[in-house]
C-alpha cells in the first residue's frame, strides 16, 4: 500500500508544475485526498490542497488558492497537483495523503492545517528559483 508522487523539479518564478500521485494497493476513491508542503528549514508540513472523495470539493489554504489546482482521476488512480505562478515561497517537499473520508480532513487545509492521514508518499522536491 503506497503513494508516489512525481513531476516536482525545479522552475524559475512565474513557471508551472503539475505533480502526481499514484496509489497502488488501495484505491483511492475510498479516500479524501490532501497535498502538503514542507518549506525548507520548517519541522513540519502544512496543508495546501485537498479533495473530498465523491462531490470532489476541493480546498485551498490561502496562499496557493487561485494559483493552484488539485484534481482526481479515480480510474487511474490518482491524484494531481497543478501549480502556476509559482514563487520562491512555494519551494518545498510535496507529499500526497489519503485520509479517512469520515474525519473530513479537507476543510482544514484552508487553514494550512495538517490532519492525521492514513497513507502518506515519499514527497517530491520542488524548487523555484531564478
Amino acid at each position: 500500500l503506497q503513494l508516489v508522487e512525481s513531476g516536482g523539479g525545479s522552475v524559475q518564478p512565474g513557471g508551472s508544475l503539475r505533480l502526481s500521485c499514484v496509489a497502488s494497493g488501495f484505491s483511492l476513491d475510498d479516500y479524501d485526498i490532501g497535498w502538503h508542503r514542507q518549506a525548507p528549514g520548517s519541522e513540519r508540513a502544512r496543508g495546501i490542497s485537498c479533495m473530498t472523495v465523491g462531490n470532489e470539493n476541493a480546498y485551498y489554504s490561502t496562499s496557493v488558492k487561485g494559483r493552484f489546482t488539485i484534481s482526481r482521476d479515480n480510474a487511474k488512480n490518482t491524484v494531481y497537483l497543478q501549480m502556476n505562478s509559482l514563487n520562491p515561497s512555494d519551494t518545498g517537499v510535496y507529499y500526497c495523503a489519503a485520509y479517512d473520508r469520515n474525519m473530513r480532513p479537507c476543510p482544514g487545509f484552508k487553514h494550512a492545517l495538517s490532519p492525521p492521514y492514513e497513507f502518506r508518499g515519499q514527497g517530491t522536491q520542488v524548487t523555484v528559483s531564478s
